[in-house]
């Protein structure tokens, strides 16, 4: 059952890796499309595949979880052939948003069936073990992506084909039916609210793309960033008031889990901006290749999924909030690195390896860590649920590091690539510390006596709802 699990989120976890290692490829492919552009074909993903993801996780609790998941599946791989045939950027695009339908169906089913399956005391274990197949695929990711891109950058999804294919025949056989015992027949969520979610969310990451060619004061992007404000606004009141909202407030209310969700969104705002950065910077300021980019980069990720499989002992010993901060400052420790050494002259052992270590080291110590932590607080009967509030909070936050990355890059003058770059460093490393801050709820020690009482209190208020 866990290598079913295990090959679709591997399946899903690398799409993200792969693509970018193949963004500029692909805008040389259609006449130079710019970076603006270019960002919509991670940034439309992410933004459905945010919207959706609470919507699939609660028509998965209602529904069953293995229908869900293998819906999911099917979904996902139909769309990577669609990517893969897609003539120009605007069909690219709309592909990935139907990839990202079905990654949707799959992520929060994917860890709720782990949960269904495993034992109370055993299941942070198995949510490290889940977070770290990301981990892996983080690995391999630029790599694959850089060989792929050298045989033509429509493999990045061709490669998802047979993995899915493999995936939905296994799964069929050997997950457990009908997914959860007692699935809840409640009503579906607000689908009114999703379509704001999703207006807030494109709207904010329209505004910060083109604020560069409209400029920041334009009203077209003083307009743009005013609606995002303002659907934000309405949908949170919208979700207070409706009867089965995107966002169930009172999960909100659990403070262990509203922590790790708002740790885990700052720190993918870092993290997203990070790999598109590095990418950008080896391919279009050291003129590296794909594949060359790919192995420049890998070092880091390959160190995630070791961190992640070992640092189970450490949380126990200190907790997972003094863990996943000593992880966030760690990211940012190399991303300043990256800021105060790199040039235009190729210097990959002294500038940017130590880099990618650093932040190797801080996303083994920080996302899976602040998954689990999430994932404990919750009731059985949320599992899916709040797992997708998290993952849809860390495709918030990657949308917001690509937009505030491209925004802050926009079109370097000549001789100004540097300058411009060091700005996206800072922004990313003050995401990472704002994670940090983030974490601190996590790190203080309940009273005897009241051990674990806010957390017990919120979840069962969560549970009967």
């Amino acid at each position: 059952m866990f290598a079913t699990v295990a090959a679709a989120v591997f399946m899903s976890n690398l799409d993200l890796f792969i693509v970018n290692a193949a963004l500029p490829a692909i805008g040389h492919s259609f006449d130079g499309s710019g970076l603006g552009s270019l960002s919509w074909i991670l940034n439309g993903y992410a933004i459905a595949f945010a919207a959706l993801l609470v919507v699939a996780g609660r028509v998965a609790d209602r529904s069953g979880h293995k229908p869900v998941f293998l819906t999911g599946l099917a979904v996902f791989t139909l769309a990577s052939v669609g990517c893969a045939l897609a003539p120009d950027v605007g069909t690219l695009v709309a592909a990935r948003l139907v990839q990202a339908a079905g990654a949707a169906l799959l992520m929060p089913t994917s860890l709720a069936l782990l949960l269904d399956t495993t034992a109370p005391e055993k299941r942070a274990g198995a949510v490290r073990a889940w977070a770290s197949i990301g981990g892996i695929a983080a690995g391999l990711g630029p790599v694959a992506g850089g060989l792929l891109v050298e045989a033509g950058w429509r493999w990045v999804f061709i490669v998802n084909v047979p993995v899915g294919i493999a995936a939905f025949a296994l799964g069929v056989t050997v997950l457990p039916s009908p997914g959860r015992a007692g699935a809840q027949k409640s009503p579906l969520p607000d689908l009114f609210g999703a379509a704001l979610l999703t207006g807030s969310i494109a709207t904010l990451a329209l505004g910060l793309v083109k604020a560069p060619d409209w400029g920041w004061t334009n009203a077209r992007t003083f307009g743009g960033l005013a609606a995002a404000v303002l659907l934000g606004v309405w949908f949170v009141v919208r979700s207070a008031r409706h009867p089965v909202p995107i966002i169930e407030l009172p999960l909100l209310r659990v403070p262990a889990f509203a922590s790790a969700a708002a740790a885990l969104t700052l720190f993918t705002v870092a993290f997203a901006g990070m790999l598109l950065g590095a990418v950008l910077w080896c391919q279009g300021v050291w003129g590296y290749s794909a594949l060359l980019t790919g192995l420049a980069i890998a070092p880091g990720p390959l160190l995630v999924p070791p961190v992640a499989l070992r640092i189970g002992p450490a949380v126990a010993r200190f907790g997972a909030g003094r863990i996943a901060l000593a992880g966030t400052v760690v990211f940012a420790a190399g991303i300043l690195w990256w800021a105060a050494t790199l040039d235009t002259g190729p210097s990959y052992a002294a500038s940017l390896l130590p880099g990618m270590i650093l932040t190797g080291l801080g996303v083994g110590m920080t996302l899976p860590v602040l998954t689990g932590a999430s994932a404990a607080a919750l009731p059985p009967a949320r599992f899916a649920t709040g797992s997708a509030i998290t993952s849809m909070g860390r495709q918030i936050g990657a949308v917001l590091g690509v937009a505030i990355l491209v925004g802050i890059l926009g079109t370097p003058a000549p001789g100004h690539a540097v300058a411009a770059f060091r700005h996206g460093w800072y922004a990313v490393a003050a995401a990472s510390l704002l994670s940090a801050c983030a974490t601190v709820p996590l790190t203080r020690k309940p009273r005897p006596g009241v051990a674990e009482s806010p957390d017990a209190a919120g979840a069962a208020k969560v549970g009967a709802a």
